[in-house]
């Protein structure tokens, strides 16, 4: 038997279509839970660094999202903003699949960005 994945059960995978984002809440935090364009799943900060705008409303090209309201762009692997007005990353968290359960680890950022402070 294989041990459960670190983090929080968010979803199953099957409940993202593809090029698509579900926004879910740990602990009151914002994440958004990515499909890219290749069936890859990416759990990043929900919140568009620039503003204070769901990123989970965007459109997914490639493995990139971008923000509704200002058309910043972020990659889903690295969190870098690639479009203006965004300057900042966004946090990028470790993701887990265990059959087709998605978990996720928000105390586990994996680009560097500042992380969610649960105090």
């Amino acid at each position: 038997m294989t041990d459960q994945p670190k983090g929080e059960l968010v979803c199953n995978a099957s409940e993202i279509q593809l090029k698509q984002a579900l926004r879910i809440l740990i602990d009151d935090y914002p994440v958004a839970i990515v499909k890219d364009s290749m069936g890859e799943i990416h759990a990043i900060g929900d919140t568009c660094s620039h503003a204070d705008i769901s990123l989970s409303e965007g459109e997914i090209e490639g493995c990139k999202i971008e923000c509704w309201g200002h058309g910043s762009q972020f990659d889903l692997r690295s969190g870098q903003p690639l479009q203006l007005p965004a300057y900042d990353p966004v946090p990028v968290f470790a993701v887990a699949l265990h059959g087709d359960d998605v978990y996720v680890d928000v105390t586990n950022v994996v680009n560097g960005a500042e992380a969610p402070n649960f105090s």
